[in-house]
């Protein structure tokens, strides 16, 4: 991943344990969203995953707070979700608190964003 200095800038301001999960699920993010887009949207307090510029071309975003990190999905209700990691009550998204950095590299995260992405390239065939 090549550090973005408006983004490492932006999640410094955050507790050093936001920070580095942060810097975790960036990375994994990344590696599992092959040529996607990291845009910071300073406004929102966030940073968003996404294949353009356009709402439904978003995939993920992370929302770090002083009392943590969540990583929130686009079409977050359209997810499988047998390990019951997504909350919210949105009609179209979802989020998942980050508690830990295991929790991070579980299989359950990769395969919500495997997902995510799945559900992102069938929308844009239609």
């Amino acid at each position: 991943m090549t550090p973005n200095p408006e983004i490492e800038e932006f999640l410094s301001e955050y507790d050093e344990k936001v920070f580095q999960h942060a810097q975790k699920l960036r990375q994994l993010l990344i590696t599992n969203l092959p040529g996607i887009t990291e845009q910071l949207d300073i406004k929102a307090k966030m940073v968003a995953y996404c294949y353009g510029q356009k709402y439904v071309e978003l995939i993920c975003v992370l929302i770090p707070s002083k009392k943590g990190l969540k990583l929130g999905f686009n079409r977050g209700t359209e997810l499988p979700d047998p390990t019951k990691l997504l909350e919210g009550s949105g009609k179209i998204s979802r989020y998942i608190p980050i508690k830990s950095a295991d929790q991070i590299e579980s299989p359950a995260i990769t395969e919500l964003i495997t997902k995510a992405l799945e559900i992102y390239k069938e929308k844009i065939k239609k």
